[in-house]
């Protein structure tokens, strides 16, 4: 975990199948509301976050990515269960290797502790506010 006052670099891989985008679905217990944001984790040191991104959908989900093209970087503050965030996001558009990964329903992972889940959601219904994707600048991603 990192530490409060520390801004997190980290790198996320946007995959899309059609109108989906496959993410991981959070909840924050003080809002009371469940989010979704692209799949990923923090950039160690002495790695880029290509190399992140890769080692992160393996470690989380055991896929394989393909296509890997650095599409932006994002600046994210944010609050999280009542305590401020800070991240910079290295943002990869990027394909499965293994098709299966496109037929899923949701696939259940492990985050240290945290038991995860990752879902295939439709764009649309981001875009239209129904469901929260954080950041909200990933929308610009998406069009």
């Amino acid at each position: 975990m990192h530490k409060e006052g520390e801004i997190r670099v980290i790198a996320l891989g946007l995959i899309r199948n059609g109108d989906k985008i496959f993410v991981s679905e959070g909840y924050d217990p003080v809002k009371q509301e469940k989010f979704y944001r692209a799949m990923g984790g923090g950039v160690d040191f002495g790695e880029t976050s290509f190399e992140a991104v890769k080692r992160e959908f393996q470690e989380e989900i055991q896929a394989e990515l393909k296509n890997i093209r650095y599409i932006g970087c994002l600046e994210n503050l944010f609050t999280f269960n009542g305590k401020p965030g800070h991240e910079i996001i290295q943002l990869y558009e990027c394909d499965f290797v293994e098709p299966k990964y496109y037929q899923l329903e949701r696939q259940e992972f492990t985050e240290g502790e945290r038991k995860k889940i990752a879902v295939w959601v439709d764009i649309n219904r981001c875009k239209s506010g129904e469901l929260k994707l954080v950041p909200e600048q990933f929308l610009d991603y998406l069009s």
